[in-house]
């Protein structure tokens, strides 16, 4: 995901639209419960509701996006980009680039300005939920798919025809405190067992999706955790 390292082409113009110049580089490793891996790729599929539905519910909104708020190195970029990081661009505003698995490029696509979505650190010491940001421009081409001193270069991707898209981000906040995911997963299993929002949350039944959709339940109930002390 984002990126904060700079390099010659940060910012470079891509075909007939042009990056924020607050350039990061998404995260292509999401985590399992408890450990990292590496994003699959899913068959591509023309069908829209892929994008446009969730458990076969209308798409509410609200997303869940993850990024490493940790240094790695990969082919040469520095891919940590936090919290932290997005707060410091200019306009605290960056594109959502890197996005190379098939079903979250089409959430990617379906997102609308002005819908939330939580910052979720990833495949870290600590992964979990630390900030809010909002949609701010619409699913665009990626650059990076072009560029082939990227991690994220995609040579069987075509200009007139592009692979993958990536949409701009702003900071809102972050959240009153870290909500970490081995709290979330209580939750999960909790409300698996008796009922409760977050029962099919994607986070646990498609981890390895780096964006996921939120039903409004699941995001009302976890922003509610910010304002619960922990032992």
């Amino acid at each position: 995901m984002p990126r904060q390292r700079k390099r010659a082409s940060r910012g470079a113009p891509e075909p007939e639209m042009e990056a924020p110049s607050g350039k990061r580089t998404k995260v292509t490793t999401t985590e399992t419960l408890d450990k990292p891996v590496v994003e699959e790729e899913t068959s591509d599929s023309p069908k829209k509701d892929q994008a446009t539905k969730r458990c076969g519910n209308e798409l509410s909104g609200y997303w869940l996006m993850k990024s490493e708020p940790e240094s790695r190195l990969e082919k040469g970029v520095d891919v940590k980009f936090g919290i932290e990081d997005l707060k410091s661009q200019p306009k605290q505003t960056a594109c959502w680039d890197g996005v190379r698995n098939y079903q979250a490029r089409n959430f990617l696509r379906a997102m609308k300005v002005g819908e939330e979505a939580f910052f979720y650190h990833s495949n870290c010491k600590e992964p979990g939920i630390a900030g809010l940001m909002k949609i701010v421009k619409e699913a665009y081409p990626d650059h990076t798919q072009f560029e082939k001193d990227s991690p994220h270069y995609d040579p069987s991707s075509k200009k007139d025809n592009p692979k993958w898209s990536m949409v701009d981000v702003q900071f809102i906040r972050t959240t009153k405190r870290f909500i970490p995911l081995a709290e979330l997963k209580v939750h999960h299993q909790a409300h698996k067992a008796n009922g409760g929002p977050l029962e099919n949350m994607a986070l646990f039944t498609r981890q390895r999706l780096s964006v996921q959709p939120l039903t409004q339940g699941e995001f009302d109930f976890v922003l509610s955790l910010e304002e619960k002390k922990t032992s």
